[in-house]
């Protein structure tokens, strides 16, 4: 039995999400090969083959590949795919994209969004906005999962850290330490450009604060701040004392307070950080979906009877915009 990951990454540095289904795939099937895809993307093939548990790294390394588009990664994958029992993604706006296209052409059912891993075959998955886990067997001949990063640890690096230039900004590592432990580097024939589809062009939001989808504190703005310009005037202060990442709930983003990659929720990113506050927020449901899982949650609202407060391990029926410049001023002394 034999799981391949599908590596996701910026031609560059693999994101930290693959770590997670790399832990995923590994609890599913003892033998975890990677697929990294894309343009000039050694360097990222070589970080997949100094994480623990990679038996394997296929390469495929074609201009048409650079873009990530998941019409023609979909293909490659599916060149390769015959060989594998288990394909495995994260469930990230890649992952979502890419392995619905790869089940249907292997004519399989994709398990999405699995939280964890009871046998090789049989999978858990949250549905009804997380207030369900479902139990669900597979009898495909091919299993194909993605995988829920927070529920899942990420694998952890040869030598307990990454090489130079992998997920952790900055880390100091010796790339000659366990050079052969490192898994072998396969390079195969990328397929040929899908012209269905072409890359126009990529908009990102550049910040120096967290990863939302990473960060171990998440500070969270909604409907109740009233506009954009509060929630940046009563949010950035008090993320910046915290060295939180910023998110937003699906109001907020619709009312156009915040782009919506800020959106925590069933439809925008789930979080699972150590700590997460909730300013102005109702907690819909949609909402509580992407963010229960916290390890404390801390809740702001001037609404008693607000459904965040039922999940919150801390609140405060306040006004917002006195009792968060009050907690900025608290953190500064």
């Amino acid at each position: 039995m034999t799981a391949l990951v599908i590596a996701e990454h910026d031609n560059a540095t693999l994101h930290k999400a693959t770590l997670s289904a790399i832990t995923a795939a590994l609890a599913a099937d003892p033998i975890v090969h990677v697929l990294v895809a894309g343009e000039h993307c050694r360097g990222v093939a070589e970080q997949a083959a100094r994480v623990c548990g990679v038996q394997r790294v296929l390469l495929a390394d074609a201009p048409q590949l650079a873009a990530g588009l998941p019409e023609t990664l979909a293909a490659q994958i599916l060149s390769v795919a015959p060989e594998y029992q288990c394909i495995v993604a994260a469930a990230t706006a890649s992952g979502k994209s890419v392995l619905p296209r790869v089940a249907a052409s292997l004519n399989v059912a994709q398990i999405s969004e699995i939280t964890a891993v009871l046998g090789a075959d049989t999978f858990q998955r949250p549905f009804y906005a997380g207030n369900a886990i479902a139990t669900v067997r597979s009898t495909d001949p091919t299993r194909v999962f993605t995988v829920r990063v927070s529920a899942f640890a990420s694998a952890p690096w040869m030598s307990e850290r990454p090489i130079a230039g992998a997920v952790e900004a900055g880390a100091d590592a010796d790339a000659s330490a366990d050079a052969d432990a490192a898994a072998e580097i396969v390079t195969i024939a990328p397929v040929p450009a899908v012209t269905s589809a072409r890359f126009v062009s990529r908009e990102l939001t550049a910040s120096t604060r967290p990863d939302l989808a990473d960060a171990g504190i998440v500070v969270s703005g909604g409907r109740g701040l009233g506009s954009g310009e509060h929630y940046r005037a009563m949010l950035e202060p008090l993320a910046d004392k915290l060295g939180a990442a910023l998110g937003a709930s699906r109001a907020a983003v619709d009312a156009g307070y915040v782009p919506n990659d800020f959106q925590v929720g069933q439809t925008g990113k789930v979080v699972a950080p150590r700590l997460y506050v909730a300013i102005g927020i109702s907690g819909a449901i949609q909402h509580l979906a992407g963010m229960k899982d916290s390890g404390v949650i801390v809740a702001i609202n001037k609404d008693p009877e607000a459904p965040i407060f039922q999940v919150a391990d801390y609140g405060l029926v306040s006004d917002l915009f006195e009792a968060v410049p009050e907690m900025v001023t608290q953190l500064c002394e």
